[in-house]
């Protein structure tokens, strides 16, 4: 592949031969000089600390370079109006791959249109974010030996999660899941998540009852409320702080089970579940970084 831009473009075959060369990518370092005299763009036009760094983080190890705008809407020529192409076209000249983060869904897909050097998509506004859903599955497959078989719970913003919504797309790829979708009602799994699953036969089903859906998974993929996506405050309000993970409800999740968070988390995980040895969001966000040393070398070397 040139570009990364959705999770549609994945096979199983590749996504298990990624997979094998991150577990590799743990013990590399930047004086194997993997990807030397590279250079990687980190384009961001939203806010980002894990995706931008990781990405970052990723380059160095390879012993490759990076420039970075972690705030292009306000400081980049978009302030005046610049188009994406013609910023792409530009930054092309600058580096050897581009990492995107846009607020507009499908931006991503019209950087990868005008690029002669490949493009990685960070993050569309409430569109996709694969890299996000392979680390996510890296992530699933090494806290419990698999990726097939498994219930995995859905939980939060799932009209506007993009990396919820990669995720269940992902899972098309996997084996006899069933995904559970709990989600307030303001924010369900949209129409086209679960068209696209139907297209696979993938099992999905809706769920209210948190704690219940805890009682039966594997996997609990809890999702901020995303308030910057919300036309009004009203609105926010009237989905945020439904589904919170405390102490007490980890209660009802099996001893094998594992919660993950793409971060950042507001009020949605209590802390004080942070010591549960099933809480893997913070080896989530540590796997990104392989996930990502994996992508950029197959792109670059």
């Amino acid at each position: 592949m040139k570009h990364i831009v959705a999770v549609g473009q994945f096979e199983r075959a590749w996504i298990e031969t990624l997979f094998a060369d991150a577990d590799r990518m743990r013990s590399v370092t930047a004086a194997e000089g993997l990807v030397r005299g590279k250079i990687l763009a980190t384009l961001f036009y939203e806010p980002s600390t894990r995706t931008r760094l990781s990405f970052e983080s990723a380059m160095l190890r390879l012993d490759g370079q990076v420039i970075s705008t972690e705030n292009a809407r306000e400081f980049s020529s978009a302030i005046k109006g610049e188009s994406v192409e013609d910023t792409i076209r530009i930054v092309a000249g600058y580096a050897d791959c581009i990492v995107i983060r846009h607020f507009e869904r499908g931006a991503a897909q019209r950087a990868a249109n005008a690029s002669p050097v490949p493009i990685i998509n960070g993050g569309d506004g409430p569109g996709e974010h694969p890299t996000q859903a392979l680390l996510d599955l890296y992530t699933i497959q090494n806290e419990l030996g698999q990726i097939d078989d498994l219930k995995v719970a859905l939980v939060g913003d799932l009209r506007f999660g993009r990396a919820a919504r990669s995720l269940a797309l992902l899972f098309r790829k996997t084996r006899n899941t069933e995904l559970v979708f709990v989600a307030p009602g303001a924010v369900p799994m949209g129409d086209d998540i679960k068209d696209a699953l139907d297209g696979a036969s993938v099992s999905w089903r809706e769920e209210p009852d948190l704690t219940k859906a805890m009682g039966e998974v594997d996997v609990v993929y809890q999702t901020r409320i995303q308030q910057e996506r919300f036309a009004t405050p009203e609105e926010y309000t009237e989905a945020q702080g439904i589904y919170i993970i405390t102490p007490d409800n980890m209660k009802d999740l099996g001893q094998h089970a594992v919660v993950m968070h793409p971060l950042p988390r507001v009020d949605e995980i209590h802390p004080e579940v942070d010591p549960d040895p099933r809480a893997a969001y913070f080896r989530q966000a540590r796997n990104g970084v392989f996930i990502r040393m994996a992508l950029l070398h197959q792109l670059l070397a």
